[in-house]
């Protein structure tokens, strides 16, 4: 097995490494202190085709693979994980449902939009009542002629208030649990959709986190995504693929993380010499290697199999796991090394470690990971 990357995706890894040093690096501390929205470098992110970067090229994208959309969600999420986060949800949860079940109408319609339109995208599905438990969601969306009308409302959507386009789940049947759920393509434009309470957040401050409610909301029928009741199914085939950008932005602060204490700790002299050279910093420097080393290949390995056509429920879930628990221990173990300057502002580190508990979280919790991974074991 070629464990290489290919030319092709050594040159993305070294452009993004490059607009994450010259363009984002500059002002990753300000997006977090004052609670920014990156926009400028989300237009620019459009121009270098890395919104929609898994589009095929008819309809306006780069036509590359997972693994490449993974490796730029990695490079932007060693400085700032609220840019690898935006790309992330715009990429994985918006543009990818509708391009893996959408209509050829639905397809021409809106996948311009979020690769060369600079539209961004966003996932609706989870509500107050219904985090874990997507069964237990309240939105409804009732069948009125040509159109659906729909009530309620989604918290914790990332990109919640800034996005144009988002991939929406409701009720068309509540009798039927998880099978009375369709999803839908929501334009912000559509008569009775707002934008409600504006999070804030212990960390991710550049990623705009919104609650969105719909009040009567004329919905177009030819803008249900798949077939009506499908749409968990829809949901939970799309959080497969989501879990790759959170394990690649895990992935990224934790060597974001990795890097910053390396560069400290040779230049911090105690004792006489470096804290680099004391054998207990080189065994902490030892576990945090490995874990981004094996934590790469994990995520890798899934964003490969996605792009083969496998099944990667798994993989994904591993990987999202594995990563998203290295980035919390990295993040914890680098901001020890700074010692009273890590907890300072003054230092990347407090941000970086309040960046990394979300990715613990979002997409599924560590624990509904393991219930995953147990559950595609054949146990």
């Amino acid at each position: 097995m070629d464990f290489n990357l290919s030319p092709e995706h050594l040159l993305i890894r070294k452009m993004m490494a490059e607009f994450t040093e010259n363009e984002v690096k500059p002002i990753a501390a300000e997006t977090d202190a004052k609670t920014l929205y990156p926009r400028e470098n989300i237009e620019k992110l459009f121009d270098l085709g890395v919104m929609g970067m898994c589009i095929p090229k008819e309809y306006g994208g780069q036509g590359a693979d997972p693994l490449a959309s993974a490796i730029c969600i990695e490079e932007l999420s060693k400085q700032c994980a609220s840019t690898g986060d935006i790309v992330a949800t715009h990429n994985g949860l918006c543009c990818d449902p509708i391009l893996t079940h959408g209509t050829e109408e639905q397809k021409a319609k809106y996948l311009p939009m979020l690769s060369t339109g600079h539209k961004v995208g966003a996932f609706a599905l989870t509500e107050p009542n219904a985090g874990s438990d997507a069964s237990k969601g309240q939105t409804e969306a009732k069948l009125e002629g040509d159109h659906y009308v729909m009530n309620g409302s989604k918290i914790f959507i990332t990109n919640g208030y800034v996005a144009d386009v988002f991939v929406v789940f409701a009720m068309t049947d509540k009798s039927k649990g998880t099978k009375g759920i369709s999803a839908f393509i929501v334009e912000s434009s559509f008569p009775g959709f707002s934008v409600g309470k504006h999070e804030e957040k212990m960390g991710l401050h550049g990623s705009p986190t919104a609650e969105i409610v719909f009040t009567d909301m004329i919905v177009p029928k030819e803008n249900m995504l798949g077939r009506e009741g499908k749409g968990f199914n829809i949901a939970m085939q799309t959080l497969d693929g989501g879990r790759i950008g959170i394990a690649a932005q895990s992935l990224g602060i934790a060597e974001g993380a990795l890097e910053e204490a390396k560069a400290y700790t040779k230049g911090r002299v105690q004792f006489g010499k470096p804290i680099s050279k004391f054998q207990n910093t080189q065994f902490t420097f030892a576990d945090m290697e490995l874990g981004c080393e094996a934590g790469r290949l994990l995520t890798y390995q899934a964003a490969m199999k996605k792009g083969s056509g496998e099944r990667y429920t798994k993989e994904a879930a591993m990987a999202k796991l594995f990563c998203s628990e290295h980035a919390m221990k990295t993040t914890t173990k680098a901001l020890q090394m700074f010692g009273g300057y890590g907890y300072t502002k003054d230092y990347p580190m407090e941000r970086m470690m309040r960046d990394a508990k979300i990715t613990e979280i979002y997409e599924g919790t560590s624990e509904v990971q393991r219930i995953v991974i147990s559950a595609n074991m054949g146990l």
